[in-house]
């Protein structure tokens, strides 16, 4: 067999988050959670209180601050403790008590934006601009007033908060069954070798130039999660009734408006996203064929659709994938190349490389008072330097924010998030690309340009479609079963494979259960389409940057250290793209196209010189 993924206590430190940064042990996690506990009472002194003067207001902010600032280190600390090996039960249960204490701390301050409406937001923005301490405020107020009809009472808030903590039950099953419970039969190569099959190793599987690694990994995955669907379609429910049920509590017409208004986007750029995709799905058939003729298959399978196409593949440790994309940054300007280089690296921002117990994906995590910490799981290839590329832009976008905004807009949503994400893999793709002309290398490079594009503008559509479709079976009353998930994803898949992918009865269960093998994404109200919104916003503006346009990069790097100190789509405007508009989408799509049409042009080429 293949060498086996290591035990997490045999990781070394030096590829390992670095935890110690956060609390020096578990007596400092255990310190923190009592100092929040004891800090609620406290929080609940100021009830009824706020509008006894500014001085008050301000020092509510204050103690508020102090409380959620520690809340999110001992979030940060347990989310990557856990996600790093969910297998050990002590994690898990420090994981559990961090969303019961956030839960509490919810409760205890809930009262606060019901009262300061009581209190006026006339008056409030007098003190604002009366009181040096509250001057910053502005633009939080203005928020506020722009979602007052959607607050409830101080009681309900309270009751909202508290109930946050059991509603998330579903989402807990799903990843523990999921990262946990779930043991995959390993893949066999077509030399007989054995391959562990793991949710750090199954994307680099799926890659193989071995058809036979990637049928039975592609089988095994896929059927296992289909030995657990039943459970899964159960917790996927729990979490759309919990979306439904918040937004109803919230007098919102629907879950789709509830999870958009509050970031102040219309409703169409959700639609902008779907129509668009739908009607650019013909450049995916065309790919499919292409992908087949290179493969030299007789007929295209589920499992070669991200098959390697390069004669040889990349092998890229990961201090040359930091260099890489750190010399595909430098556009951004010189410092921000040099905190990017010391987080990847002296700095242990990232959680580097799979093992045993170790979650699926990856993401970016921290707060104002913790490193950017990046969670993934690196496996030497040309895809994992594009989620190396993509998790850097998130935590430089976290870095620069923090460092920027007061406690209050140091946070920003995922609209903004996704920008910076796919600006990083834009960056790192272009500088390869015109880095080396070897027609090999150029192909790999596009190989993982088209990955990117074949997970955000065609899985995370697609889950968008299906989002939208179960959300809205379950305010009709329907209920949400394994069967009609599977059969709804297998028809959405079908249409963008088109005729061009030949699939079986058994092939059409598999792939209808993609729902299931993402773990977290659908139980994070309507989230995957922003990772298309994302890519657009990137592709539109990356052609200014490169260029060496320095206003455009000055529009850039203040839209990133805004944060929340803007509404997405206004700050997404400083920074050169209205994405209110389906243009950015719509030119996305064009680049997806001309990047089929590259790769068509290198590998005929290529067979040519054969």
């Amino acid at each position: 067999m293949a060498k086996p993924l290591p035990a997490r206590s045999e990781v070394e430190k030096r590829f390992t988050w670095n935890s110690e940064s956060v609390f020096a042990d578990l007596a400092g996690f255990e310190q923190a959670v009592q100092t929040i506990l004891g800090q609620l009472p406290d929080l609940m002194e100021f009830r009824g209180r706020l509008g006894d003067s500014p001085e008050m207001l301000a020092d509510w902010f204050e103690a508020n601050e102090r409380a959620h600032r520690l809340m999110a280190k001992v979030i940060v600390y347990t989310n990557l403790e856990y996600s790093c090996d969910a297998g050990n039960q002590e994690a898990a249960a420090r994981a559990d008590r961090a969303r019961s204490t956030a839960a509490r701390l919810g409760a205890a301050a809930s009262f606060a934006i019901p009262e300061m409406l009581t209190i006026g937001l006339p008056k409030l923005r007098e003190w604002v601009a009366a009181s040096p301490r509250l001057a910053y405020l502005g633009h939080y107020f203005d928020r506020i007033e722009k979602l007052q009809k959607r607050i409830r009472s101080a009681e309900v808030e309270e009751l909202l908060s508290q109930v946050s903590d059991p509603l998330a039950t579903a989402l807990s099953v799903h990843g523990v069954l999921a990262n946990t419970d779930l043991k995959f039969a390993p893949a066999v190569g077509s030399d007989g070798q054995l391959h562990e099959v793991a949710q750090g190793t199954i994307a680099s599987l799926l890659t193989s130039a071995d058809r036979e690694i990637r049928r039975t990994a592609f089988e095994s995955y896929a059927d296992q999660h289909l030995a657990m669907q039943h459970t899964m379609a159960a917790s996927l429910a729990g979490g759309v009734k919990r979306d439904v049920f918040y937004a109803r509590a919230r007098g919102y017409a629907s879950s789709l408006e509830a999870a958009l208004e509050p970031a102040h986007i219309p409703v169409e750029v959700f639609h902008n996203v779907v129509r668009t995709f739908r009607e650019n799905v013909g450049t995916w058939h065309r790919y499919w064929r292409i992908r087949q003729k290179i493969l030299g298959v007789e007929v295209l399978k589920p499992y070669d659709t991200r098959a390697q196409l390069s004669p040889t593949p990349l092998q890229v440790p990961y201090d040359k994938a930091v260099e890489w994309v750190a010399a595909g940054v430098a556009p951004l300007g010189e410092e921000y190349v040099a905190t990017l280089r010391k987080g990847a690296t002296e700095d242990r921002w990232v959680d580097i490389y799979p093992n045993k117990g170790k979650r699926m994906g990856a993401f970016s995590s921290g707060s104002m008072d913790t490193k950017p910490f990046i969670f993934m799981s690196y496996n030497e290839d040309i895809y994992s330097v594009s989620t190396l590329a993509h998790e850097l832009g998130h935590s430089m976008h976290s870095y620069l924010a923090r460092g920027t905004q007061p406690y209050v807009y140091s946070n920003y949503g995922l609209f903004q998030a996704e920008v910076a994400s796919n600006m990083n893999q834009a960056l790192t793709r272009r500088h390869l690309l015109a880095s080396n002309p070897d027609p090999a290398f150029q192909i790999a490079v596009i190989e993982e340009a088209m990955s990117n594009f074949y997970r955000y503008f065609f899985i995370m559509p697609s889950l968008a479609r299906l989002e939208l479709e179960i959300h809205e079976r379950v305010e009709r009353g329907v209920a949400l079963t394994a069967d009609s998930l599977n059969e709804l994803m297998a028809d959405l898949m079908v249409e963008v494979y088109g005729s061009e992918i030949d699939v079986t009865d058994r092939d059409r269960a598999r792939i209808g259960s993609t729902w299931a093998q993402f773990h977290t994404h659908l139980y994070s109200n309507f989230y995957v389409y922003q990772y298309a919104t994302g890519i657009a916003a990137a592709d539109h503006l990356v052609g200014r940057i490169v260029a060496g346009d320095g206003k455009a990069v000055q529009s850039y790097i203040a839209f990133l250290k805004s944060a929340g100190s803007m509404y997405p789509l206004e700050g997404l405007r400083m920074a050169g793209v209205d994405m209110a508009s389906p243009e950015p989408v719509e030119s996305a799509f064009a680049t997806l196209a001309s990047m089929v049409d590259r790769l068509e042009r290198l590998t005929t080429t290529e067979v040519r010189k054969a």
